[in-house]
């Protein structure tokens, strides 16, 4: 996504595919959920969070897992902000650099690093009091409808068949 396009999709949060939608990182109804929503900036998507003790693996310190959670979705929604197609993941690789803190604000920041028809590729970067804690590269596959259907088990939701490839 160039700086002076606008992305392909709004708004950037799990409104986008119709109510009651599940998941964890963006649906504003999860009960448990991050509720993550996203700005452009620039060639990027960015979102900011707060890291609470529910998140919390060691003492004091975002649960690892959490933090790769938080990172899969800034990059998922890059790759539909910049695509306007709906990526499932395929692979990543993270590197945690340095603990993130609970009770205090972070950013992860993604974008796309290699477009492409059926796999896109993503960078994304969490970063806490100006410092970078995670950095990962994550791939995704666009689906056609059926694959999309036999990777769920089941029906797409309509809202989400537009995502499609």
């Amino acid at each position: 996504m160039r700086a002076d396009v606008t992305p392909l999709v709004s708004p950037l949060d799990g409104t986008l595919f119709g109510e009651g939608q599940p998941c964890f990182g963006c649906s504003p109804d999860h009960p448990f959920g991050f509720r993550l929503r996203f700005t452009v900036d620039g060639d990027a998507v960015v979102t900011r969070f707060l890291p609470t003790v529910r998140h919390q693996g060691p003492l004091g310190l975002m649960h690892g897992g959490l933090v790769s959670t938080v990172a899969d979705e800034t990059a998922a929604w890059a790759v539909l902000a910049s695509t306007g197609k709906f990526g499932f993941t395929t692979g990543f690789e993270a590197r945690l650099l340095k603990g993130i803190r609970v009770g205090q604000e972070a950013q992860a920041r993604g974008q796309v690093t290699k477009p492409g028809g059926r796999v896109v590729r993503a960078a994304v970067e969490v970063r806490q009091s100006g410092e970078a804690c995670f950095t990962g590269d994550f791939t995704f596959a666009l689906l056609e409808r059926s694959g999309a259907e036999k990777l769920l088990g089941g029906p797409l939701p309509e809202e989400w068949a537009r995502f499609c490839r």
